[in-house]
């Protein structure tokens, strides 16, 4: 009689310890999906200001028109409750969701399809923990014809390529890793390739900078005069965890990505993605165009503008303060193709990014009310042609477009 209680109970024990294993596995994975989601960013996108943590309702304005992001919370009526596991893969992988139906691409599933099979269910097992929130989102407010969702079926044919991240042999591990990253969940591309009319990926060019919501995302190619070239991978490392470095201050749409992703990766995959950027292979040293004269009218009229605007915060020489007015001398940022940002800047000012590593946020103010659109103009061709910087000269008219299109967003 006493073996078998001894039996039996060594059988409990083990039967639990069998369940404990598994709950630690699950937990594991739910943890691991949850840091995938911080990869992808999820949170940027489907969170809106004041809103329930993935509920959707933030409004992404494309060139076709606007879109809302979906809530993705597991309630069954205005979430993902009812989508199934291969629906969600199917979702991440080919652009179709519930019920099959297409996705527009501002869900970056053509970046999150090269994303390994586990590592979205993995998303799916964390997404599935998260608290329901019932928030109705009517997410298509694209004006007709691209509000029919047949017509993806158009653009995956000419801009669509499936396929998971195929490691490159020739490289690190390290390497792969923040290909992977990059490439993949991260889907830098997304905002920092160019794109076409269509608006897809211009493959022939990566990473090497796009228009987006009023913003131009800069170059993040090797280029030594546009892209980071010049920064070190401890400048990256640095600038994507704390979202500040000797060069600049993230602010706009990236100091939303350094916020809600970068700040809270892991040192080891942070350290990746910046020994990917530094090889990405794209980019090189292009040759510097030449930098207008220093007598042209542009350059006197906005010399005298920045002497009584700019001066006091980032000096004559254009070199800032580290840390709460980005450097101007030799910033790639300033020498964009497309001075959008800058444009952007400076009539409706901006605020730096706060992080743990970089709490200040320094802000600058608006110039719209003070500057006209030929001055503005004048004030950012100075600033793109001196202290070594060399750029071509920005046009008043497109200051105008600017302003105009900034009086339109709510």
């Amino acid at each position: 009689m006493m073996n078998r209680s001894l039996t039996a109970a060594a059988l409990l024990l083990s039967l639990s310890g069998a369940a404990f294993a598994q709950d630690t596995q699950s937990f594991d994975r739910v943890e691991r999906g949850r840091y995938l989601s911080v990869l992808s960013d999820c949170a940027g996108c489907h969170t809106a200001p004041g809103g329930a943590s993935f509920a959707g309702g933030l409004a992404l304005d494309t060139p076709f028109g606007r879109l809302v992001a979906p809530n993705i919370t597991p309630d069954r009526e205005t979430g993902i409750g009812n989508m199934t596991d291969d629906e969600f893969v199917a979702a991440l992988h080919e652009g179709r969701g519930h019920n099959g139906r297409r996705l527009y691409p501002a869900m970056p599933y053509p970046a999150y399809t090269k994303m390994t099979e586990d590592d979205v269910r993995a998303m799916r097992s964390y997404f599935r923990t998260l608290e329901p929130v019932h928030n109705e989102v009517v997410s298509n407010q694209l004006p007709f014809p691209f509000n029919i969702r047949l017509v993806m079926l158009g653009w995956n044919w000419i801009n669509f390529l499936p396929g998971r991240y195929q490691p490159n042999p020739q490289k690190s591990a390290e390497w792969n890793r923040g290909a992977y990253i990059v490439q993949g969940p991260a889907h830098c591309g997304t905002c920092h390739t160019p794109k076409t009319l269509l608006g897809g990926d211009k493959n022939a060019t990566p990473l090497a900078g796009a228009t987006l919501q009023g913003w131009f995302a800069p170059d993040i190619t090797t280029d030594g005069h546009r892209g980071v070239g010049s920064w070190s991978k401890d400048d990256l490392a640095q600038y994507l965890k704390t979202g500040a470095n000797s060069f600049t201050l993230a602010s706009g749409p990236m100091s939303e990505a350094i916020s809600h992703s970068t700040s809270q990766m892991t040192d080891a995959d942070i350290a990746a993605i910046a020994t990917y950027l530094k090889d990405s292979g794209t980019g090189g040293n292009a040759a510097k165009p030449a930098s207008l004269a220093d007598n042209s009218n542009a350059m006197r009229v906005g010399a005298a503008i920045y002497k009584d605007n700019c001066a006091a915060c980032h000096r004559d020489s254009g070199i800032g303060d580290a840390g709460l007015f980005p450097k101007l001398a030799g910033s790639a940022l300033v020498q964009q193709v497309d001075p959008m940002t800058l444009a952007h800047v400076v009539l409706s000012g901006t605020r730096a990014v706060s992080t743990d590593g970089a709490p200040t946020g320094p802000a600058m103010p608006a110039f719209d009310w003070r500057l006209n659109d030929a001055q503005v103009a004048a004030v950012l061709t100075y600033i793109r042609n001196s202290w070594g910087n060399a750029a071509a000269a920005v046009p008043a008219s497109a200051v105008a477009d600017q302003r105009t299109s900034l009086a339109k967003t709510p």
